[in-house]
């Protein structure tokens, strides 16, 4: 009853859970499952913190036998099955200051749910059903902030080194890990740079992953232009490595990458003029506004005449929804 009133007084143990010999143990585990139970009864976020800081490094040691493995998954499915779960736990995603999944849990649950073929075991399709849910609180969170910033950082480190694992399936997730972890933070593209050459193998994943998946991906992305850079350096690496002469399975990779990196140049090329297309239509829209009604207020002009200068898509849209555009459409009227 002291659990489900107050199921923040579980957190508070957590770190004598964690140190003290006499709760470790496969033993403590039915003990331990039970009060998560009970404080989830009071605070179905508490629940999953505990899970994900106490009991998935459990299933991600090495000496997790399956009876402890079923009962954890037993435990986070139960929380799961919560009437408005979903919801409430990406809502809560941040609980005074501490994420209900941190990075270093994610990690497990990803390598835990995209295992090599051959290490697939009964729980791996249970894994597989929870992971989407949890993945989600896992990377939910205020786009821009600082914590996302950092939080960012940290998952892209790991997530580029398990794109770069070899495993089919978890290097395609890690990819798709990756390029979001490139838009919630810029210095993301600056770490991929330094970390390119050292770590061809992960950097052709996420390169293909955006370019097979271009349209998926490049709708999420706020901006292009650190891609469009980032890129456009990759492709000078990859034609300097190349003509170096470098060994046949790096010479190998870095095709496979310039391959990748010429498609997204493309694409990125592509919607670079469409903008500057619609940024030549809003000026013959807004010069014929002109000549018919020539009192439109003078900022408008001037954002407008900023965003195409610098084609700057932000700056247009914005340009676009501030402008007087019951004046600028007597032009159609008249």
């Amino acid at each position: 009853m002291v659990l489900r009133r107050k199921p923040d007084a579980l957190i508070s143990v957590l770190p004598k859970l964690r140190e003290e010999s006499k709760y470790q143990g496969q033993d403590k585990l039915p003990v331990i499952i039970w009060m998560i139970i009970q404080a989830s009864r009071g605070d179905l976020a508490v629940g999953l913190y505990m899970w994900a800081h106490h009991l998935l490094p459990i299933v991600g040691g090495k000496n997790c036998n399956p009876q402890s493995r079923d009962l954890i998954l037993q435990l986070v499915e139960w929380i799961l099955s919560a009437s408005k779960a979903r919801t409430i736990l990406v809502n809560a995603a941040v609980r005074k200051g501490e994420r209900l999944v941190p990075p270093a849990s994610f990690e497990i649950l990803m390598r835990v749910t995209f295992p090599a073929s051959s290490s697939r075991v009964k729980a791996t399709e249970r894994f597989e059903a929870i992971y989407p849910t949890v993945k989600e609180v896992g990377l939910a969170g205020s786009h821009g902030s600082k914590a996302m910033k950092q939080v960012s950082v940290q998952i892209f480190h790991f997530a580029f080194k398990a794109a770069g694992d070899g495993t089919p399936e978890l290097s395609k997730e890690a990819a798709g890990i990756v390029i979001w972890s490139l838009n919630q933070n810029a210095e993301c593209y600056r770490i991929w740079e330094k970390a390119y050459l050292d770590n061809l193998e992960a950097s052709v994943a996420v390169l293909r992953r955006l370019s097979e998946d271009w349209k998926q991906h490049s709708a999420k992305l706020t901006t292009l232009d650190p891609l469009r850079e980032t890129v456009k350096n990759f492709r000078n690496k990859n034609e300097k490595a190349m003509s170096n002469g470098a060994d046949a399975v790096r010479q190998s990779l870095f095709q496979e990458a310039d391959k990748y990196c010429k498609h997204i140049s493309g694409k990125l090329s592509r919607g670079h003029g469409c903008l500057k297309a619609l940024a030549f239509l809003v000026v013959a829209f807004a010069v014929g506004a002109a000549v018919v009604t020539p009192n439109i207020d003078p900022s408008d002009w001037s954002k407008l005449s900023e965003a195409i200068g610098t084609a700057d898509w932000d700056k247009l849209s914005e340009a676009l929804s501030t402008a007087d555009w019951n004046k600028l459409s007597k032009v159609f009227s008249s």
